[in-house]
């Protein structure tokens, strides 16, 4: 064994086991994902995803079972996802599916595990459809929603003086519930708000210039972005230059994630108000560990695709061993309620039995400079749970139950 994987597996507690397992069966984790069309995020997921697997597997597995995913790339479309978990669960045999990164994706996945009846840990994809208008049984969520992120937002948003918003919101199911929660929380928060003006361009292929301009021209007094990759570095660039951040206060979601901060060097905005993960500085004794395994082995810092990663493998890892079997029901009972720590090192995260919503929360903050990069400054840990409606209210969202 490597001094780094051996430091890895020490990081989390973790022994080798003194004898090969048993030649028992393995159990399969089919994991589709956006690799080609999201490296910047699905990167360092990957990354993180082996160093979880290989320390279970060092510690003896699940009850003597090795731990194995067999990969899948999607490409960002939803007919290639729904393929692709077609072909792992008939000729691979996997015991569950996980993964996705799109929100259309994660939908459509959803959908397929609910058509055949098959257990699917959604990792990243963020609409709230995934786990109320289009929930099901087999499907539970990790990552905080796009309502729970617009929540914590909102109410940093909310204490700006500003009422003439504009947002500008990447064209598919995540930009568009994004924005529509924003809105709706905002004005129920700051009554009198109006939004003068949305844009919504293509993902991936955003004309910055003509988006910058036309949200100039209706003159909003603060902005709620939600572009995220190359369409964000170009939006910044052209705001920039075009001077529409100038006494504008700016609220963006997952701009303080490192995927997305770090390419735009000195570049990055300053003082918007952000959602994020400032890996450097949390210092918590479980995350210190984390980091400094996930940076000994890949010799860079972890980014939050690397969080959402070894999460849900630490989910899957929990419920398979308190669940002793691999059996769909069993799975799906095991998950309801299901509780596990977190690499962020915060309060333990459970998958809510009432709509499969994980409690992780996400760290609050502001975009400053530190030398020729942004960072996150003024953070704070706001926990999933404070930013979920009531069982009430879910089960008006939730038509399945």
């Amino acid at each position: 064994m490597s001094v780094t994987r051996r430091a890895a597996i020490h990081a989390f507690g973790l022994a080798a086991p003194a004898i090969a397992h048993a030649q028992a069966e393995a159990i399969r984790i089919g994991e589709i994902n956006s690799y080609t069309s999201q490296p910047a995020f699905l990167a360092p997921y990957r990354n993180a995803w082996a160093l979880a697997l290989d320390a279970v597997n060092a510690a003896g597995g699940i009850h003597g079972r090795r731990l194995e995913t067999i990969f899948r790339d999607d490409a960002g479309r939803p007919e290639d996802a729904v393929r692709h978990a077609g072909e792992l669960i008939s000729n691979e045999r996997v015991h569950l599916l996980a993964g996705g990164f799109l929100s259309n994706v994660g939908l459509a996945l959803g959908d397929f595990a609910n058509q055949n009846r098959r257990l699917f840990v959604a990792s990243e994809p963020l609409t709230d459809a995934l786990v109320w208008a289009r929930g099901n049984p087999f499907t539970f969520r990790l990552r905080p929603s796009t309502y729970m992120q617009c929540a914590m937002l909102v109410e940093e948003a909310a204490k700006l003086p500003a009422r003439r918003w504009a947002t500008v919101a990447p064209n598919y199911e995540y930009g568009q519930s994004a924005v529509r929660w924003f809105k709706e929380l905002l004005t129920r928060a700051v009554p009198g708000t109006s939004f003068v003006a949305e844009q919504f361009p293509a993902l991936g292929r955003i004309d910055a210039g003509a988006t910058v301009q036309a949200l100039a021209g209706a003159n909003p007094e603060a902005i709620f972005n939600v572009t995220f990759g190359a369409d964000l570095t170009n939006f910044v660039r052209q705001g920039s230059t075009r001077g529409l951040f100038e006494r504008r206060r700016v609220v963006s979601m997952l701009t303080g994630e490192p995927e997305y901060l770090d390419p735009l060097g000195d570049e990055a905005p300053e003082n918007w108000i952000v959602s994020g993960y400032p890996a450097a500085d949390i210092n918590n004794p479980h995350h210190s560990r984390f980091r400094a395994a996930y940076t000994a082995r890949f010799r860079e810092a972890p980014k939050l695709g690397s969080v959402v990663a070894y999460d849900t493998v630490t989910a899957i890892t929990t419920m398979l061993k308190a669940a002793g079997s691999t059996g769909t029901d069993a799975m799906v009972q095991t998950m309801r309620g299901l509780k596990f720590p977190t690499a962020f090192g915060e309060n333990e995260v459970e998958f809510r039995a009432i709509d499969h919503q994980s409690t992780l929360g996400a760290y609050i903050g502001r975009t400053a400079l530190r030398g020729n990069r942004g960072v996150m400054v003024d953070w704070r840990y706001a926990d999933g749970r404070a930013y979920l409606p009531s069982d009430e209210v879910v089960r008006t969202l939730r038509p399945q139950g």
